[in-house]
């Protein structure tokens, strides 16, 4: 008999239930629940990501194959598709945001490298756009027939992690979502790191608070930049 954990569990096992538990408490996320806790929520939806289904009908047809192994997986017996769909539409996002950006923190610690050696961190910033159905996200819409969001990113270039994560409307020019990152620094950006930008994201505002930190930013100017030299 095959005695080993499956892959789904063995990849479940890395995760810290106990500080799961404390965030959901921490944003009252389990109140009035008496089945589908948070906890099964997350692995649902991590299944769903990790065996590429593209629907919440996909994702419980595929739940539903497994139904003999759900235990095995870590997961509860029974996820329907509106217990699925319910939490999703009203449970707390900052639940799950919380404990990803607490991942991530995990990750970067496991990975820490110095391929620069300029004594701070160095992170890039970029966006890329994805489609959606504009029929359906008829909020996120981009083009006359077209519908779309943008995922604006912080990627930690040693560690190769991405570290931080801002989604708005498709339509949201890239300079508009600079200013949400925070510069100040604290356990994930510290002084003296380096901030990589490409050339739609000029903001002299944005420039002066990073100087002001004691951090240093590289960005591709504009044609038509007045500038002098210094030093």
């Amino acid at each position: 008999m095959f005695q080993d954990k499956y892959v789904f569990a063995q990849v479940v096992s890395f995760l810290n239930p106990s500080k799961f538990n404390r965030i959901v408490a921490k944003h009252k996320g389990e109140v009035y629940v008496k089945h589908f806790s948070c906890w099964n929520q997350l692995l649902a939806l991590m299944f769903g990501q990790l065996s590429n289904r593209e629907s919440l009908r996909g994702l419980i047809v595929a739940l539903d194959a497994h139904h003999s192994k759900t235990y095995h997986l870590g997961m509860s017996r029974n996820i329907s598709k509106s217990s699925l769909a319910r939490a999703n539409q009203g449970r707390d996002y900052h639940i799950f945001e919380e404990y990803a950006y607490y991942l991530v923190n995990q990750a970067r610690e496991k990975r820490t490298t110095n391929i620069f050696n300029l004594g701070g961190n160095v992170y890039a910033f970029d966006s890329t756009t994805m489609d959606l159905c504009l029929s359906v996200f008829w909020w996120a819409k981009f083009r006359k027939k077209k519908g779309g969001i943008k995922v604006h990113t912080l990627y930690d270039v040693e560690t190769q992690i991405p570290i931080f994560f801002h989604i708005t409307e498709a339509s949201v020019h890239d300079s508009n979502a600079i200013k949400e990152i925070s510069y100040e620094p604290d356990s994930y950006y510290i002084p003296d790191s380096y901030y990589i930008f490409d050339r739609a994201y000029n903001s002299f505002k944005m420039w002066h608070k990073i100087d002001r930190i004691r951090a240093y930013f590289v960005v591709r100017a504009k044609k038509n930049l007045e500038y002098k030299a210094i030093k």
